[in-house]
């Protein structure tokens, strides 16, 4: 829109419009000059910090050449938004335009409707010439002429040209301009003092200006203002006027008195020039001595390359800035952390402009690292979360009203009154960690008593983890990590197996890259007891069985977020949501595991009975081959033997280290009445085929009472089947004889319950050694029916005797057992060939104990017993 005001006695060449629509002013005037043949056309990539490329530079348009006098227009291009030259030259320049317009003062009103259409203004370059107490003085350079082609009205372009030939020239002597922001009370924006200037204005004469013009700017709350609306992405439009007083004289000097001239203009948000991209280009973060102290401060020296692609020329002074972060509140005051300096700046047109900043922080402000009301995290967290997320994440800098030196107060006025947002440039987090292994690893079941949702019904890790992370080479300050407290997943062959929580103190090493290289930091933390929560039960039976049947790793894959304790130079502080992926190599168990644990049975003692069952309690010495080891709170495990439940083990409180464990504590109940008679009769055989030495195994099995507050990892453990053999029974005395396997062959790790036979030849009798594994009970024989052979099939006697006698703890010998001798039979001859000597017998025999309560009729095979015979 455009207006002009002039006093009232004279007659104006250039009108008063009262439509926007069907009105250029003079940035649309300007606007069309530039859109028709460039003057600048650039496009520069500068490399970014984090090697992105600047998108492409905009192409500066000027106006075109004249066209052909066919009466066409030429075509208007699509710009995206109005430069700064156009806006700054065609304020600056709002009195020479006018003044065109009071040149003619004297024809019609066609002529000024000539001059307005006419009228092209092509700035070619901007330059600050020096700064002033108040403003600057700037050096504006421009092309300037009237070009008749633009005219639309045939009668309108002959007048005006006709005019124009005539006047040839038009002076002005020296003019201030006052620019004020209309939508927000009239506020002043700034004012321009032009000089003298002498115009051609004859149709396609161009004239060369060079102005040096004084520019001041407002009040610094206006400017404040609009800064901020334009920052915020408000500023749909903006309409400013322009009011100055031009005295006009023609090339004869003769005066044509001063006017009083008033213009406007509207801009669109859309066609104001968009803040410039950058590129951090330099990055650096070091310890350095504060200022007359002997502390020491953060430094951070930032390098930010752009480019100017307008023909604006000035130096820019050192100035100060504060650097700030987002409280708590998002509209709430911003938390100061250090002040910023930089070095001059060189703005060339069309060239890349180096911005470098150095500031130092001394310290951490409370307010940054304490948690917000209601909350847990601070504002330090905040941005570290939003920035590590790859979320747009900025800092706060704004000018320092007090710049010291030679800096003109009135800078430090504007630009401490306007705060911009500088996002910080993204990073990958991706490759953070570069190394992370759990050793010395050991487990522990969950504790049977608690509740479902209490961390302590969970398996539980214990181990060492080290984690070697990657530091940035700029980053160049000592950092000593004193904790970590991390969430993280567990995953299998990408399927989650369960979740981590560790909390716990942690130890850190350094290691500084060469030059250009990367920084690279060991954190060490020894996690105890972190509960594991399973997710996926079948995901669990998967590893379990690549550890127990595998050759190779299980590789187990942990995605977390990391919150680290920091202690620096600047204090102690926690990084939280820090990134973290590793991989977990777990060796497996070793094909021969079950072969190698060489269970051993020691203090074997009954602790209650019924008629169908005994329960019994023994110390077990175990080998563990695994790299791992192991706390059992409670365990319930069912003992099968082909496929038939004949009972449950039980232990509590077990710690299983890794190699050799003695002494311990295992509950066993002898229950195979639970399976019916056919698996008390297994349970016979079983019991039957031990005691006579054959290689007997059992099956352990887990069940869902095997963790109570985790039945379903009972269940899915009971997929897998144990199987071992008996466990050796510690009798006194064991240290020969060999275990029957049923073909004759022998196994030296066999216990021998009948450790000799004495037999009388003139009484009959015969007496026996036997050695109990019981440690404080009696086992009685109840009746016996035993047949003696020599060489497995020579019958040599038989024993029959139902009179119940006792078996106590240890070595004991039994009561004078009557013998039936076969008179017939070899073995007799041999018996009376070994009298008062030695030889070796079998036996076969059928026994009922008792122990308790409990009663049981077995089966006993013997080989090799030795026997003296006596008279």
């Amino acid at each position: 829109m455009s207006s002009s005001d002039f006093e009232t006695e004279r007659s104006p060449l250039l009108a008063a419009s009262t439509s926007s629509k069907d009105t250029k002013t003079l940035a649309d005037l300007t606007d069309g000059a530039l859109e028709s043949t460039p003057l600048l056309s650039t496009s520069n990539t500068t490399p970014r910090y984090n090697e992105r490329d600047d998108p492409d530079s905009a192409s500066l348009v000027s106006a075109g050449a004249s066209h052909s006098g066919d009466g066409v227009p030429p075509a208007r291009s699509t710009t995206k938004s109005t430069r700064w030259p156009s806006i700054i030259a065609a304020l600056l320049l709002m009195g020479l335009a006018t003044s065109i317009a009071i040149g003619v003062f004297f024809v019609p009103a066609a002529v000024e409707q000539y001059a307005k259409e006419a009228i092209v203004i092509e700035p070619t370059n901007l330059a600050l010439e020096s700064i002033t107490t108040d403003g600057v003085r700037a050096r504006i350079q421009a092309n300037f002429r009237l070009d008749a082609q633009r005219v639309k009205n045939v009668h309108i372009r002959r007048v005006g040209q006709f005019t124009t030939w005539l006047a040839k020239e038009l002076a002005t002597e020296e003019t201030r301009v006052k620019v004020y922001w209309i939508d927000h009370d009239n506020m002043l924006l700034g004012t321009a003092g032009l000089p003298p200037m002498t115009i051609t204005i004859a149709n396609g004469h161009n004239t060369e200006l060079d102005i040096v013009a004084d520019l001041a700017p407002g009040d610094a709350d206006t400017i404040r203002t609009i800064a901020n609306q334009f920052l915020g992405g408000k500023m749909d439009t903006i309409r400013v006027r322009g009011t100055t007083e031009i005295t006009v004289k023609t090339r004869f000097n003769i005066p044509l008195g001063t006017h009083a001239v008033s213009e406007t203009m509207e801009f669109e948000g859309k066609e104001l020039p968009p803040l410039p991209s950058y590129n951090v280009t330099g990055l650096n973060f070091e310890e350095r001595p504060l200022p007359g102290d002997d502390k020491q401060g953060m430094a951070a020296d930032v390098t930010v390359t752009t480019f100017n692609p307008y023909p604006v020329a000035f130096d820019v002074p050192a100035l100060k800035f504060e650097v700030l972060v987002p409280g708590c509140k998002k509209h709430g005051p911003a938390i100061s952390i250090a002040t910023a300096l930089t070095d001059v700046i060189a703005l060339r047109p069309e060239a890349d402009v180096q911005v470098t900043a150095h500031s130092i922080v001394e310290e951490l402000p409370e307010p940054l690292t304490r948690p917000c009301p209601g909350g847990t995290l601070s504002p330090l967290d905040k941005l570290f979360e939003a920035y590590v997320a790859g979320e747009p994440a900025s800092v706060l800098v704004r000018g320092q009203k007090d710049q010291g030196g030679e800096v003109p107060g009135w800078i430090g006025n504007i630009i401490s009154s306007v705060t911009v947002p500088v996002p910080l440039p993204q990073q990958s987090f991706d490759d953070l960690i570069r190394n992370f292994s759990l050793t010395d690893v050991s487990f522990s079941l969950p504790d049977p008593l608690a509740d479902p949702d209490d961390p302590n019904s969970n398996p539980k890790v214990s181990g060492t983890i080290i984690a070697l992370a990657a530091l940035p080479s700029e980053l160049n300050i000592g950092l000593n990590v004193s904790s970590v407290q991390a969430k993280a997943d567990v995953f299998y062959h990408s399927r989650k197996l369960g979740e981590l929580e560790i909390d716990e103190k942690a130890s850190s090493i350094q290691f500084e890259g060469g030059s250009g290289e990367e920084n690279l930091i060991e954190i060490t933390s020894r996690v105890h007891d972190t509960p594991l929560k399973v997710t996926d039960d079948d995901v669990l039976t998967d590893v379990i069985q690549a550890l127990l049947f595998g050759d190779l790793n299980v590789i187990l894959d942990i995605s977390a977020l990391v919150d680290v304790g920091v202690h620096t130079i600047l204090g102690q502080f926690v990084v939280k949501g820090v990134p973290a992926e590793g991989r977990i190599p777990l060796k497996p168990l070793g094909n021969n595991l079950l072969g190698s644990i060489q269970p051993q049975v020691g203090n074997l003692e009954v602790v209650d009975t019924s008629p169908v069952s005994i329960s019994l309690q023994a110390s077990v010495n175990v080998t563990n081959p695994t790299p791992y080891a192991a706390y059992i709170p409670w365990i319930s495990i069912h003992i099968l033997n082909n496929g038939t439940i004949l009972g449950e083990a039980r232990a509590k409180k077990l710690t299983i280290k890794r190699g050799n464990n003695t002494n311990l504590k295992v509950m066993a109940l002898w229950r195979p009445s639970v399976a019916g008679e056919d698996g008390m009769q297994i349970g016979r055989d079983l019991i039957s085929q031990y005691i006579s030495g054959y290689n007997t195994t059992v099956t352990l099995r887990t069940h869902p009472g095997t963790i109570p507050s985790k039945p379903e990892l009972g269940k899915a453990l009971s997929k897998f089947n144990f199987t071992l053999p008996m466990p050796r029974l510690g009798v006194p005395g064991d240290n020969e004889g060999g275990r029957h396997d049923g073909n004759g062959s022998t196994n030296d790790t066999a216990p021998h319950f009948i450790r000799g036979a004495t037999f009388h030849i003139f009484s009959s009798q015969a007496t026996f050694t036997l050695a109990s594994p019981f440690s404080r009970n009696t086992i009685y024989i109840e009746h016996i029916n035993a047949t003696a052979l020599y060489n497995h099939t020579e019958e040599i006697g038989r024993i029959k005797y139902d009179s119940p006698f006792g078996c106590p703890p240890g070595v004991s010998t039994t009561p004078r057992l009557p013998v039936d001798w076969s008179l017939d039979s070899v073995g007799r001859d041999k018996v009376k060939e070994a009298l008062g000597g030695r030889l070796k017998l079998d036996a076969k025999a059928t026994v009922s104990v008792r122990i308790g309560s409990w009663t049981e009729t077995l089966w006993y095979i013997g080989r090799g017993i030795g026997a003296s015979v006596r008279l």
